[in-house]
């Protein structure tokens, strides 16, 4: 017959497994909440000063991304640099720059910027933040520690030679 003394061996058996497994996945849970909170480790690192390169190496007009510091170096048809946060006003989408289009088309709601970063179709309200841009010795030098909000573009806004 069935020995009560052993299905209840049984039992606790059972219940020290799912004890087990349960504290295994709450280890596992945490674990993840560490990755995603913890600061990514890149060559080029968002909060820094980023040498993005020579003057003279980016054309009139260009658009270049910097992905791993989250911003685009624009350079505009008068000479002038702009370093553009790739993040969206709207929810924070990283936005893409079209060649094609000539703006920056946000994938999640269609908000679209002009190359100086200003909103050309909602549902963004306010341009693209900026990064602070300077010229040293003919080089090329963002400083990604701080985004810039803005109302409007401003002629101030952009870094000459």
């Amino acid at each position: 017959m069935n020995d009560p003394s052993r299905s209840l061996e049984r039992r606790r058996i059972l219940l020290r497994l799912w004890k087990g497994l349960g504290l295994v996945a709450g280890v596992e849970l945490l674990a993840i909440a560490a990755a995603f909170f913890s600061p990514r480790k890149s060559g080029q690192q968002a909060g820094s000063i980023v040498v993005a390169g020579p003057a003279s190496d980016f054309a009139l007009g260009s658009v270049t991304p910097f992905p791993q510091a989250r911003f685009y170096l624009v350079r505009l048809a008068d000479g002038g640099f702009l370093a553009l946060s790739s993040r969206c006003t709207h929810l924070g989408c990283t936005v893409p720059w079209s060649d094609k289009e000539r703006a920056f088309v946000c994938p999640c709601h269609s908000s679209a910027f002009d190359v100086r970063g200003e909103v050309l179709s909602p549902p963004a309200s306010r341009p693209l933040e900026l990064f602070a841009v300077a010229i040293e010795r003919g080089l090329v030098l963002v400083d990604t520690s701080r985004r810039v909000e803005r109302s409007r573009f401003e002629p101030d806004q952009v870094a000459h030679l």
